[in-house]
């Protein structure tokens, strides 16, 4: 894990010193610090700078949850988990993980937006803090969290000299220049005026004014001083002011003030911008331009019309620009677009704009899981890993409208990649027990969500609500004669037997499944990664020969089609069948594939397994020590996977062989002080020391008189089967 997810700023800080010098003290006295005020008025900013500058604080880095996108209070954990970094893939409640994971970490976790779900949030962070007593909060919102302990900082409009620095910065930025000259500030803060400063014009000092030093307000401002000057901002601002100030007699100023700059922008956009600006408001997280061309294109806005649209927004400061692992991408500050829903509520156009919204994601959903088996399948985790907060939110549609349960059924069996495969098996736990909770009346679609939750239910350790998902799936799907559906449901039977050690009866009912595919012309992730677990359960009988063809098979499809995420496990295997020649290159060599394609993937099952053989191959190399190391820092990868090597006799031959071998090179005190070290490595140094290569053990410890002799040996029962399956509590259980 990182030890920051912390954005990198896309413009210069400006102003604030005072604020940021206390807020930053409050941190070191405080252990939940709450920065409260309106909308716009730099909130975020703040947190996030005075973060970034502390992050030398906190020895296990500084986390940012932005839960402004969230809408279900059932998923604040989760999203709290996923900013940590975790990949859980017990039944636990996140919650659960959460208070594990930190309770002896020294963490400073920021919270953007948190307002609208500050029912659930509050008791989380109560918890949180009683059970962490390393971590700290810094929180950021509209209103406090009411929490024991909590320290509210609440953060006022800009004074006049930074507010008009702030307006200098961005006009510049956008192209414009003040009149006169701009005031002198540096680091970051408005100097004011002195001897020999030049003081800014009272026109722009009464525009600063006006808009009672909000930040929001401000940039938007800037953002037509190209165009206007600042005595024309200022007139056609005061006629919005008074005009608001007449209809909202009970509002404070400073809202006002931003209603009025927010107002103002609208009215000067032209209508389509104003069309386009009320459409955006229905996506909860970044979106690109093929997302709004659909979402919002139609007659009134003709798509080809949409990119300079969408231009004329950016160079208003209404939306914003970033760069995201799926490519460019916008948003649009919280702020603008509560703006933008009020107005597409008063056109009586927000229910449409929902579903074709939801249609939308529903239709790049089905294009990730059909691309998942292709050469772009690192593109597909990333654009899934982006559009997460609209998914939910096309989940949530689906589940409020009655009428609508069979997309959501849909939806969530057609996510089984993301779940399963990117490493968010709790969530996608979530959604299809709250899919399948429904009736909907369309067995295909119910079908598909019971195998996909019998699988991420066998990932989980869950054998019980396994069998009974599994059961009914192969039961409607006998009697309604569906026979990919019955096949993807005795494939997962196979897993879990295959987890229980039960490998013969894996081996038939994986293999059956495999026949249905062949013969309904199946071929994906799912078959491949199935051929890999035949594999898995052969090795486990002892026919590593067989075992080895099929995989060799399985990687030449993968490297036909480009697919990495099944690709890695087939290696495993083979990497497994090279340490058993003394081939310890080889092996190590495939294993650095696997630990790279597995921590690309976020796959913890894959990882956690490939660290573990790669133990075992250092060993034989005869370096103990750091075989030692990577066992230890296996441990909390097994702790976050579930029950340590899915309580498989067969999984844990290696692991028991590396451990006897590197205890007797070593002796038991050195054993557990290295262990130890590798226990203390988070996820990322752990990969980062098993891809270094191997060491040379005179250089980071002590030296073995020779290497050790491990072809076909069996000194452990079980030495002889790979250390893990592919579906070790998952097939294809990614991260």
């Amino acid at each position: 894990m990182r030890r920051s997810n912390l954005p990198a700023e896309l413009n210069r800080f400006v102003g604030r010193a005072a604020e940021q010098a206390a807020l930053a003290a409050l941190l070191g006295t405080s252990r939940l610090v709450t920065v409260v005020g309106v909308g716009g008025v730099g909130k975020t900013r703040l947190a996030l700078r005075t973060a970034a500058e502390a992050q030398k604080r906190y020895g296990d880095g500084v986390r940012l949850a932005d839960l402004a996108p969230l809408r279900d209070p059932d998923l604040v954990a989760h999203a709290l988990a996923e900013a940590l970094g975790l990949t859980d893939h017990t039944p636990r409640p996140p919650r659960e993980v959460l208070v594990e994971h930190l309770a002896e970490r020294h963490v400073l976790l920021v919270l953007d937006g948190f307002e609208h779900l500050v029912e659930s949030c509050a008791p989380l962070v109560r918890e949180l803090l009683a059970h962490a007593p390393g971590l700290t909060v810094l929180a950021a919102g509209r209103r406090p969290l009411r929490v024991a302990g909590e320290t509210v900082f609440p953060l006022a409009p800009m004074g006049e000299a930074d507010a008009v620095a702030l307006l200098a910065e961005r006009a510049a930025e956008a192209g414009a220049a003040l009149p006169e000259a701009t005031p002198t500030y540096a680091g970051g803060a408005a100097t004011g005026s002195g001897p020999g400063v030049p003081e800014a014009p009272e026109v722009v000092r009464e525009l600063c004014r006006r808009l009672d030093g909000i930040p929001l307000a401000l940039e938007l401002a800037a953002g037509r001083l190209p165009l206007l000057s600042p005595e024309q901002v200022l007139h056609r601002l005061d006629d919005r002011f008074r005009l608001l100030a007449d209809g909202e007699r009970g509002a404070l100023p400073r809202h006002r003030a931003l209603r009025t700059a927010i107002g103002w922008s609208h009215e000067l956009c032209t209508p389509p911008e104003r069309l386009l600006w009320a459409r955006l408001s229905v996506f909860a997280g970044p979106f690109d331009l093929e997302a709004v061309e659909y979402v919002c294109g139609g007659r009134e806005l003709p798509p080809e019309r949409i990119l300079d649209l969408l231009g004329g927004l950016l160079a208003q400061s209404l939306v914003s620009r970033e760069d995201t692992p799926a490519g460019p991408a916008y948003r649009m500050l919280g702020t603008v677009a509560a703006y933008g829903a009020e107005w597409l509520a008063a056109l009586g156009d927000t229910e449409r704009m929902r579903r074709r919204h939801r249609d939308w994601y529903m239709g790049l959903a089905t294009w990730c899981e059909l691309e998942w088996f292709s050469p772009r399948q690192a593109e597909v985790a990333a654009r899934t890993d982006v559009a997460l907060p609209d998914l939910r939110a096309a989940l949530e549609l689906c589940l409020e409208l009655p009428e609508d349960a069979h997309l959501a059924q849909h939806l969530a069996g057609t996510l089984w990649f993301a779940w399963a495969g990117c490493g968010r098996l709790s969530e996608g736990r979530y959604w299809l027990d709250r899919a399948l909770a429904l009736e909907s009346g369309h067995q295909e679609a119910r079908l598909k969500a019971l195998w996909v939750l019998g699988y991420v239910a066998v990932l989980q350790g869950d054998g019980t609500a396994a069998v009974a998902a599994l059961h009914e799936c192969g039961e409607r799907a006998r009697s309604s004669g569906n026979a990919l559906a019955e096949a993807y449901a005795t494939h997962r039977m196979g897993c879990l037997a295959l987890l229980t050690d039960d490998t013969a009866r894996a081996e038939e009912l994986i293999g059956r499944a495999l026949d249905s595919y062949r013969e309904l012309g199946e071929l994906n992730s799912n078959v491949l990664m199935g051929r890999v677990e035949v594999a898995m359960a052969r090795a486990f009988r002892g026919d590593l020969e067989g075992a080895v063809a099929l995989c060799r098979e399985v990687r030449e499809a993968c490297e036909e089609r480009g697919e990495l995420w099944t690709r890695a496990y087939a290696l495993y295997v083979l990497a497994y069948a090279a340490w058993t020649r003394d081939a310890y290159g080889e092996a190590r060599e495939l294993l650095t594939a696997c630990v790279s394609i597995n921590h690309a993937f976020h796959d913890l099952v894959g990882l956690v397994l490939a660290i573990e053989l790669l133990a075992l191959v250092t060993a034989s190399e005869g370096d103990p020590v750091e075989a030692a190391a990577l066992q230890g820092a296996a441990v909390p990868m097994w702790d976050a996977v579930g029950v340590r090597l899915f309580g498989s006799t067969s999984f844990g031959g290696p692991g028991r062989l590396c451990e006897a071998r590197a205890r007797e090179a070593l002796g038991a005190e050195a054993y557990e002080e290295a262990f130890r070290e590798g226990r203390g490595l988070s996820p990322d140094a752990a990969v980062e020391r098993a891809l270094a290569g191997r060491r040379d053990p005179a250089a980071g410890g002590p030296a073995v008189p020779r290497p050790f002799r491990t072809g076909r040996s069996a000194e452990v029962p079980g030495t002889r089967k790979p250390a893990g399956s592919p579906t070790g509590k998952g097939g294809e259980a990614a991260g």
